[in-house]
């Protein structure tokens, strides 16, 4: 009939939607047909560190026993694979796709299926959420979180077990008390507090009043900085209170700028929560923050994240930049600190947080749209929780409130922004055995 049986037109296509989606495609020269082919290709895809997912794209008919060895092999290193079959008589595209996805189901390889068309926008992202899950997956893998200090005020659920992390997800957990964390903080140069001015000009407009809070404050973020650079922590979390919060100072502002600087992390020793941030912060093209749930409206699904003191100055709404605040409660570190005041701006995005029910890990994820109070209601707003000057973000839920509040396990909200964050996060669960519930 003059028509070619594979349509090699469509497969370039195929290749470009995901490139111009913000895939980097890496191509195997040979399209793979015999076991032999298959072994190379997968060893290859195997053994490439930059590689984090294979999209199998079935132009045909496929003996299925020829790749799935093959296959296997490749997943045992954990990264992923997709099938993606695009509609289409010509070359029984489906047909191909169709016993390969039954194949891989039968010897219990996990993958992904996407039967779709690339013109159609919610099959291109589709492919794209689990690239983004792979790489999260695999940037897990072989990583570590540090801990400085202990469990915070008193929180059991967001303690870890070392045992459990590295089996499910690669992570080793490196503990550090507090003490070299203090004495890099008084070993900062004046030369090192000058060279942090310009910056912080840049994002509050403004200088600190000079004291020492606001000196100690700074001299906390440079520690932090240095020694998680120093240990080669991928992310961390710090206990805060009781310990440093009163007898050097709170976190707050190292928290903010550790944030800021894109860095996963939280307060209290909670890990549960410092995961949940990473992975929002490595999706995200914006920094996260994580505050306390401190109000939920049930009629209007409205809730309210404040933060004691810490986040990102650069997520300031157009009701004006981020101001320097202070920690103001001594009952929660008697030494003070310097921390953020700011209203988090207009943008869509997503509610997360890790959790552990009865030791097995669950994953709530909601869509949310932040926004910003009417300019009359701005001073009420923030005068009803009794501490104006911390962080607020005020933020609508797009999700059943009374499930999500059933199933949330912890103070903490972990907001990201972006939409395109929470199918990502939901992919990550799917390919690491997280419950994720979708209230």
């Amino acid at each position: 009939m003059g028509t070619p049986f594979i349509d090699d037109a469509l497969v370039r296509r195929a290749k470009r939607a995901l490139v111009a989606a913000g895939l980097k495609v890496v191509e195997h020269s040979v399209v793979v047909a015999s076991k032999e082919e298959a072994r190379a290709a997968f060893k290859k895809m195997k053994c490439d560190d930059a590689i984090d997912a294979v999209v199998l794209f079935s132009g045909t008919w496929v003996w299925a026993a020829h790749l799935v060895g093959a296959i296997r092999d490749y997943c045992a290193s954990g990264k992923g694979l997709l099938l993606w079959t695009h509609p289409g008589s010509q070359g029984w595209r489906p047909v191909g796709g169709f016993v390969l996805h039954g194949s891989l189901l039968e010897i219990g390889v996990k993958h992904k299926f996407v039967y779709g068309g690339l013109e159609e926008p919610d099959t291109v992202s589709k492919i794209i959420s689990y690239a983004q899950a792979s790489h999260l997956k695999n940037f897990l893998n072989i990583s570590t979180i540090g801990t400085f200090g202990g469990r915070g005020m008193g929180q059991t659920c967001g303690v870890a077990d070392p045992s459990q992390w590295m089996r499910m997800f690669g992570i080793d957990i490196d503990s550090r008390d507090t003490t070299e964390l203090k004495q890099t903080a008084e070993g900062i140069s004046a030369s090192e507090l000058d060279e942090l001015q310009p910056r912080l000009k840049q994002l509050f407009g403004k200088l600190p009043e000079q004291n020492v809070v606001t000196d100690h404050s700074m001299r906390l973020y440079l520690a932090l900085r240095k020694l998680v650079a120093k240990e080669k922590f991928d992310f961390y979390t710090i206990q805060s209170f009781p310990g440093l919060a009163g007898d050097y100072s709170a976190s707050c502002f190292a928290q903010s700028m550790m944030l800021e600087d894109g860095v996963g992390t939280s307060t209290l020793g909670d890990f549960n929560t410092a995961l949940t941030v990473l992975l929002l912060t490595k999706l995200s093209k914006e920094p996260v923050y994580y505050g306390d749930l401190q109000h939920i409206d049930k009629k209007t699904k409205e809730i309210k994240i404040i933060g004691d003191g810490a986040c990102p100055p650069s997520l300031a709404s157009k009701l004006g930049p981020a101001g320097f605040s202070e920690h103001g409660i001594p009952t929660e570190g008697e030494a003070g600190g310097l921390s953020v005041k700011l209203i988090c701006k207009v943008g869509e995005g997503v509610l997360a947080r890790l959790g552990r029910v009865n030791g097995e890990f669950q994953m709530v994820i909601t869509r949310a749209r932040i926004f910003e109070p009417a300019a009359d209601q701005i001073e009420r707003r923030l005068n009803e929780c009794g501490i104006p000057f911390w962080p607020h973000g005020f933020v609508t839920a797009h999700c059943d409130i009374d499930v999500l509040l059933q199933h949330w396990t912890n103070e903490y909200a972990c907001l990201g922004y972006g939409e395109e964050l929470y199918p990502a996060l939901v992919d990550f669960c799917e390919i690491t055995g997280i419950r994720a519930i979708l209230p």
